[in-house]
């Protein structure tokens, strides 16, 4: 039986609300405690900015290469948290794990970020994750997603992402 990989999204989480409300808390603060605009030109912003953006290339060729264990190992920290539409949460790489070695198999991704914030060792990004099926009979689609990063031992990961189908426009 052939899934879709918004079917496959749907089916690989598990509930852990405490981790997913204070990562979400901790985004809602972040973008209300800095100043607009005061990190738009900052070097934080710039070198989170590059970061992020290597480990975005990062998945995108592991998705092309069908590398889940790339995913799951280099992208995302340990006790990551993930959810999405009508899915269960997943908590933890082992998690991950089974529902990324079916999703490369899928298609492959391109993400695109579009409103980024950074304060000291956190920060959260706002991005575009398209889809281009490797089927030709099924259409591309994106997905809004929210990427949250946690900064350990100088190194960014993913903490946790949560997502919802359709487009995120620019902000103005």
């Amino acid at each position: 039986m052939k899934h879709t990989l918004s079917r496959v999204f749907r089916v690989f989480r598990v509930f852990h609300p405490p981790r997913l409300a204070a990562s979400l808390l901790a985004a809602s603060l972040l973008a209300t405690t800095l100043p607009a605009g005061a990190a738009t030109a900052s070097a934080e912003l710039k070198a989170f900015q590059a970061a992020i953006r290597s480990l975005y290339d990062l998945k995108e060729k592991a998705f092309a290469s069908q590398d889940a264990d790339a995913i799951v190992d280099r992208f995302y920290a340990p006790d990551v948290i993930s959810t999405g539409e009508e899915t269960p949460v997943k908590v933890g790489r082992e998690q991950l794990r089974p529902m990324y070695r079916e999703l490369v198999k899928y298609g492959d991704v391109r993400i695109e970020s579009v409103h980024t914030k950074v304060s000291g060792n956190m920060g959260w990004d706002w991005a575009n994750f398209h889809v281009k099926p490797r089927d030709p009979a099924e259409k591309p689609f994106t997905f809004r997603i929210l990427f949250l990063w946690e900064k350990v031992d100088g190194k960014w990961m993913s903490a946790g992402d949560m997502y919802v189908h359709g487009t995120m426009q620019d902000r103005p």
